[in-house]
């Protein structure tokens, strides 16, 4: 485990180095990882430190509002509407690496602009270790990692945190007194709900991704899962009132795990199951099912792309 005051205090000294008298614009999600390295940098550079929030259609029930109240503090924060350029990009996409990558370029993209525009010259990321070790190996590319172009216009890119995982980022939150909201948060993927959906994304998929995960994560609550999600996986035949429908098939997870590299399924009574179920098939008449994934990681991954 890190020493939080050592690391803090190191990461706020490179950070300064780093970008020396220059600007410096950060990828602000709203999770953890991204939401700590703002909190880092903001510290250490102050006015240098340009936060930007990217609102790509892609992302959690309320999280643009949530961005809004978590970090008015930083009277520099951008938010950019930029749901129509994300959704252009991914039209017809149905490949998962290929849709890592289109996030990966467009986030960067859109980044440069607002960079352009506040003299930026520096690139802050909450990138941490098991972003890198997966985006190295062979099993998928992160948006922040192995998403990223070949041309970047950026004279640097910082990463405080890439040698932490998830739990000492988390301590290093705490230390730096975010709020529990944020300290606490389960992770979320940098490329939104576009991984969270099988095939091509859609207005309707999204829709139904977006209600079904904030269902979960509210039932799932009090079983305190490192990660619990819900995916749209396909269609399948259903019956709603007296018709017969060819609708939607939601997928819940929920896993425990100590640093997101492992993970086991979590056991979910019945009694929550059901509850699930009745909410997301009560508030989309176009899901025709709800299903509860049992699958470890290995041999599955935590998310479905």
């Amino acid at each position: 485990m890190v020493n939080v005051d050592e690391f803090i205090t190191d990461a706020k000294e490179s950070i300064t180095e780093q970008i020396g008298d220059g600007h410096a614009i950060i990828a602000l999600s709203g999770g953890v990882d991204s939401s700590t390295a703002a909190a880092l940098a903001y510290e250490a550079i102050g006015d240098q430190l340009t936060p930007v929030y990217v609102d790509t259609g892609l992302m959690r029930k309320g999280e643009t509002e949530q961005i809004r109240e978590t970090f008015d503090y930083m009277d520099s924060l951008r938010i950019v509407e930029a749901k129509d350029r994300f959704l252009d990009a991914l039209e017809g996409v149905t490949d998962p690496e290929e849709k890592r990558h289109i996030i990966g370029e467009q986030f960067i993209r859109e980044f440069e602009t607002v960079a352009k525009e506040v003299d930026a010259d520096y690139l802050v990321q909450g990138t941490i270790y098991p972003d890198r070790i997966e985006s190295e190996g062979t099993i998928k590319s992160h948006h922040n990692v192995g998403g990223l172009p070949d041309v970047v216009d950026f004279e640097g890119i910082v990463e405080p945190m890439k040698d932490l995982y998830k739990d000492e980022v988390r301590e290093v939150a705490r230390d730096l007194d975010l709020e529990e909201i944020i300290s606490e948060r389960m992770p979320f993927p940098g490329p939104g709900l576009a991984v969270r959906i099988i095939g091509e994304i859609t207005d309707e998929k999204l829709d139904v991704a977006r209600e079904a995960n904030h269902v979960v994560e509210e039932e799932l609550e009090e079983y305190e899962p490192w990660q619990a999600l819900a995916a749209v996986i396909g269609k399948a035949t259903g019956v709603k009132g007296d018709n017969r429908v060819h609708g939607w098939v939601v997928s819940v997870r929920s896993v425990e795990s100590r640093d997101g590299m492992t993970a086991r399924a979590q056991e979910i009574d019945w009694e929550t199951l059901q509850r699930i179920q009745s909410r997301i098939t009560g508030a989309h008449e176009n899901v025709a099912r709800v299903v509860y994934d049992v699958t470890h990681k290995p041999p599955a991954t935590i998310e479905y792309e």
